[in-house]
């Protein structure tokens, strides 16, 4: 497999982990008295953040990206649905 497809595939899958951790398993923390669920997902989220880590400084390298672009991924990590906004505006729209 192709290192942006890896990058999209370990994207996708931090990306909804976060929205899973924010709404689901923080709602029922604090709804439900359900703590549980924010420290598993919580932490299934922080391994997928930190493979995403590297997939994205591993592509940046093998495809040269310029420093704003990957600035640009790491920061859409941080945004709930920014890693979907840069996918769809900046992923597809690259040569595989």
């Amino acid at each position: 497999m192709p290192m942006l497809q890896q990058f999209r595939l370990v994207g996708h899958i931090e990306g909804w982990s976060f929205l899973l951790l924010l709404f689901v398993a923080m709602p029922l923390k604090y709804a439900a008295g359900w703590p549980l669920g924010v420290r598993v997902v919580g932490m299934l989220h922080g391994l997928a953040f930190l493979v995403y880590v590297v997939a994205l400084f591993r592509v940046a390298a093998e495809d040269e990206w310029p420093w704003r672009k990957w600035a640009a991924a790491f920061v859409a990590s941080l945004v709930p649905f920014g890693f979907f906004v840069f996918d769809a505006r900046v992923l597809k729209r690259a040569p595989s």
